[in-house]
Parts: structure tokens; sequence; C-alpha cells
């Protein structure tokens, strides 16, 4: 198969999140998921669009499906917030959701990968 890309960029504004949650859910059931996973993906997304609040003036999100893979890129999440201990609270609960829903997380300098994998034949 090969890689199918969608790319979103929302405003980062909390009333734009529910957009990036509803596109995570609509591209997850054309894969093929259960409602279980889908809903483990969008609220993978809704935490890390959370986390990039504030921090620029619009989010980029990126789907991609892969062969055997969904991935989910989100721009500006980070791990820590240096000027805010109460923030940092938040954000590793946040982070910790994550991980705990997604079958793999990967944080870089832009953001983080979050990746769900594929049974054989949802494709």
């Amino acid at each position: 198969m090969d890689k199918n890309i969608f790319k979103l960029t929302i405003p980062s504004k909390p009333d734009y999140i529910s957009v990036a949650r509803l596109t995570s859910s609509s591209i997850a059931n054309k894969v093929g998921f259960n409602i279980d996973d889908i809903d483990d993906i969008k609220v993978s997304i809704a935490e890390a669009c959370i986390n990039a609040l504030n921090r620029a003036e619009h989010i980029d999100i990126k789907f991609t499906i892969q062969e055997n893979k969904f991935i989910m890129s989100v721009n500006n999440v980070s791990m820590y917030d240096n000027n805010n201990e109460d923030t940092n609270k938040e954000m590793k609960l946040g982070i910790l959701i994550i991980k705990s829903l997604m079958d793999e997380v990967n944080f870089s300098k832009e953001g983080v990968e979050m990746i769900k994998y594929i049974e054989d034949g949802s494709i």
C-alpha cells in the first residue's frame, strides 16, 4: 500500500481541538480501526493539541497511513515548560495519557509522533 498523508492546520485555540479530534476519528474509521482504538486516537490527538496550545499561532498536524501503522504528528508539543511548574504537571499527565493509549510515542524538537499499529486486514 502506498503512503497516504493528510495535513491539517488549526488555530492555536481550544475551540478548534474538536476539528483535530473529528479529523483523526474520520481517518481512523476509514482505516478500519475499532471503536476503542478510534477513541484512543481521538483522546491522544486532543492531548497533543492541548499541549501545543499557546506555543505558536497555529498547530500543524499530519496524519500518515502506512501499510501497518497510522501516524499522527503534532508540532510544538513539548515534554516540559521551563516557566511553569503547574503547567508541567498537566503536561506530564497528558503525555502519560498519550503513551498509555498509543502503541508508540516519539518526541523530537519539532513535536510528537504518535503511532497506532494497524491489525492485518484493517485496510
